[in-house]
C-alpha cells in the first residue's frame, strides 16, 4: 500500500486481470484433459482393441490369428490373406461359428441357378 488513492483503485483492477489471464491460459488444458480421460474411459470400458495380431497360425484344423495383447483369437482365410469371423476366446467357439456359417443358404447362389 502506497497511501495514493490512484495507486489503491488501480491495484484490484491489475490482481482480477491477472487471475482472467491464468484462467484463460488453464481452459485449454482443462479441455485436452477431459478429452484424454474421456479417451481413457472408452478405452477402459472397451478393452482391447486387437491392432497387434500375430502372424496366421495352422492348427485346430483351421487357420488364425493371436491378439499379442489379450490372447483372442480370430479365424484367417490363407488365399485370400485376411482374418474374418468374431473374436473369440476358444478355439471351439470359432469353430461352431465357421460350421454355423456354413449351414446356412447363400442368396445369391439361389438366384444363378434359378434364372435359365
Amino acid at each position: 500500500m502506497s497511501g495514493n488513492a490512484m495507486d489503491d483503485a488501480a491495484e484490484p483492477a491489475e490482481s482480477e486481470r491477472r487471475k482472467n489471464k491464468k484462467s484463460n491460459w488453464w481452459w485449454p488444458l482443462a479441455v485436452v484433459a477431459s478429452g484424454l480421460a474421456g479417451a481413457a474411459a472408452v478405452v477402459a470400458f472397451r478393452g482391447c482393441w486387437h491392432r497387434k495380431m500375430s502372424w496366421p497360425i495352422s492348427g485346430h484344423g483351421r487357420c488364425y490369428q493371436v491378439c499379442l495383447r489379450c490372447g483372442v483369437k480370430r479365424l484367417f482365410d490363407e488365399k485370400a490373406f485376411r482374418a474374418y469371423g468374431p473374436f473369440r476366446n476358444s478355439m471351439n467357439e470359432l469353430a461352431a461359428w465357421e460350421e454355423a456359417m456354413k449351414r446356412e443358404p447363400n442368396p445369391e447362389e439361389n438366384v444363378r441357378h434359378a434364372a435359365p
